[in-house]
């Protein structure tokens, strides 16, 4: 028997091939049984069911939450405040069934510094882990190890969530947006009084045109949202411009923008195919990761608002050239490394890289994206093949 086991493990891990993690896995942020930091990717060890069905990842800070197409939901990595949801405060180095959702559908996830958010097919909002900033939602600081369900939403129908390091962000089907947590930079919006350094129960984040919000993103003390024509709004610490805003800013809007990546200090941005950076990497001696023949712009980010920055409201709009002559079709970044899946279905990683989380077999930064060894993965599209980050770790998985 003692000889089977090493077999039995060798077959889970091929079994698993489909999906890959590297980075900092201390934690067991990486699913893949251990503890180590990983500079390569390796096996994800979801369960085989799930091959085919991983429809998103959310990566937090050590902890990672997968969600298949049909609404189940698998949470690994570190479990201290009870962010895993399994109603103990344990880290997990394996993918494990979130079994509270057993009799639940649901359709959105998100994974802050140390809390996860778990929105069902009804519009329940349900919420687990540290609650010391408020960012559960509960009217108090207090932490939670199984999910509970948000009472503040129970009459409303929420649709979309995005988490930051202590702070939450909700958009409910009515087009509303509300925020929690964290409030020291305005990331949940403006505070009634100056000095007040967080919310714990819910509220509406004002500002917004009438039009329909289609997603929401948040990472440190950002917070963003998109709109149906590609209008980006962002609010909290500053990224554009010097100074931070408690009231969402329309930016960028000569862009019609269809995806956005934000890190800590750098941000994403995806439009009609074209790779946009702002921000910086402050782990690199070069401010703004370009490739080689990149250019930098001077870009008035609202030109066409009213609402320009007292500072100046010039920003580093980078514009990415094509990599290898292969269009970009996802983007995702982590505290201060970024990724991509190109129209050839290939990974590219760049930035901070101490723990491994490029991917590319050492701890070193990047200034330029770099092509990820995947090893044979004929089978994946660019369509089936999915990239996200959490704070130092890195996940692909084939959805074929």
């Amino acid at each position: 028997m003692e000889k089977a086991a090493p077999a039995a493990a060798e077959e889970e891990r091929e079994e698993a091939a489909w999906a890959w993690t590297w980075g900092a896995g201390t934690d067991g942020q990486l699913g893949s049984g251990g503890l180590e930091d990983h500079h390569l990717p390796h096996p994800l060890l979801l369960p085989p069911r799930c091959r085919g069905r991983v429809s998103f990842v959310a990566g937090g800070g050590a902890h990672a939450i997968a969600l298949t197409s049909d609404g189940e939901v698998f949470s690994w990595g570190r479990g201290t405040h009870g962010q895993l949801g399994h109603g103990n405060v344990e880290n997990i180095p394996t993918p494990m069934l979130v079994t509270f959702f057993k009799n639940y559908t649901v359709t959105c996830v998100s994974a802050g510094w140390n809390h996860s958010g778990f929105a069902t097919d009804s519009g329940q909002l349900f919420m687990c882990g540290d609650g010391s900033f408020g960012q559960l939602g509960t009217g108090d600081n207090q932490s939670r190890n199984l999910p509970f369900e948000v009472s503040s939403f129970t009459t409303k129908h929420v649709e979309k969530l995005a988490f930051g390091m202590r702070h939450s962000l909700v958009l409910l089907k009515d087009n509303s947006i509300y925020g929690f947590g964290s409030a020291r930079r305005g990331q949940v919006g403006k505070s009634v009084c100056k000095n007040q350094k967080l919310h714990n129960i819910p509220r509406l984040i004002d500002g917004f045109p009438n039009r329909k919000i289609v997603n929401l993103y948040a990472n440190g003390d950002h917070s963003a949202a998109l709109d149906e024509s590609g209008q980006l709004y962002i609010w909290g610490r500053a990224l554009v411009g010097e100074h931070d805003d408690e009231q969402p800013q329309a930016v960028f809007p000569s862009l019609s923008i269809s995806q956005v990546a934000l890190g800590w200090h750098h941000a994403l941005l995806l439009s009609g195919g074209e790779l946009y950076t702002i921000g910086a990497y402050r782990h690199q001696k070069r401010e703004t990761p370009v490739l080689e023949n990149a250019t930098a712009h001077q870009f008035n980010p609202t030109a066409s608002s009213s609402n320009l920055h007292e500072s100046s409201s010039l920003s580093n709009l980078v514009k990415v050239p094509s990599v290898h002559g292969e269009q970009v079709v996802q983007i995702a970044a982590g505290t201060e490394h970024s990724a991509l899946v190109t129209d050839k279905g290939a990974v590219f990683t760049w930035g901070w890289g101490e723990h491994g989380q490029l991917g590319l077999g050492d701890a070193s930064d990047q200034v330029v994206p770099r092509r990820v060894n995947l090893g044979d993965k004929s089978s994946c599209s660019s369509a089936s093949l999915g990239v996200y980050c959490g704070s130092g770790f890195t996940v692909a998985v084939n959805s074929d």
